[in-house]
């Protein structure tokens, strides 16, 4: 199911065997690189919960969404327990995006989950995302400056970043507020589709701090 700063070059390693709970998280050996809006977005390679390898920048020519997760966030919990982030999930790869979650909590930390139990949640959610990456290091979060859960990201065809902050303006965790909110994912999802830059490109994430 499986676009740089600079696109820095990241690595992955297996087990022969298996891919265990280490060897599934992404392991983003990466060159300093920050993420700024209007720049070339940070490249990555990171293993995903199925055990695939994710590399950024062979998706270059699509655009590809970048969310930030972690299940016991109650923010994140909002948007999943109503329905609301697979629907926006599954209209943008229909479409074409390529929608991916990372998960940068750390061993130990809330919300850090092997590739099996990433999968079995997945599933029973109903994610409709392209990929799910580990990032237990926390390189790729780091990498982006992933500060909550959700915190979303969205790069053009070109590589470029156009835009960084939160899903929406509705920063409580009442989802009856969800659908009355002005949506900053699609809204730029749409914008770069009709060739055009988002009219909103930063705002500030709301949610969970990342558990590094």
């Amino acid at each position: 199911m499986l676009s740089t700063a600079v696109w820095a070059q990241g690595a992955t390693t297996t087990n022969e065997s298996e891919v265990d709970t280490t060897q599934q998280e992404a392991d983003a050996s990466v060159m300093p690189a920050t993420a700024t809006v209007g720049e070339q977005a940070p490249d990555f390679s990171g293993i995903t919960a199925n055990g695939e390898t994710f590399k950024l920048s062979e998706h270059k020519g699509s655009i590809v969404v970048l969310e930030w997760t972690n299940d016991g966030c109650p923010f994140v919990k909002k948007h999943y327990d109503s329905g609301n982030m697979q629907k926006l999930q599954k209209e943008a790869t229909e479409k074409g995006v390529k929608w991916v979650r990372v998960i940068s909590s750390a061993p130990g930390k809330q919300g850090h989950l092997d590739g099996l139990a990433a999968t079995e949640l997945a599933e029973e959610q109903g994610v409709a995302a392209t990929a799910t990456v580990l990032d237990s290091a926390g390189n790729i979060g780091r990498m982006y400056d992933a500060k909550t859960t959700p915190h979303m990201f969205v790069i053009d065809k070109e590589g470029k970043l156009q835009y960084a902050g939160a899903i929406d303006d509705d920063p409580g965790v009442d989802a009856a507020k969800t659908p009355d909110a002005t949506n900053y994912v699609t809204a730029a999802i749409t914008a770069l589709e009709a060739g055009q830059v988002p009219d909103v490109q930063n705002t500030k994430a709301y949610g969970c701090s990342v558990k590094y």
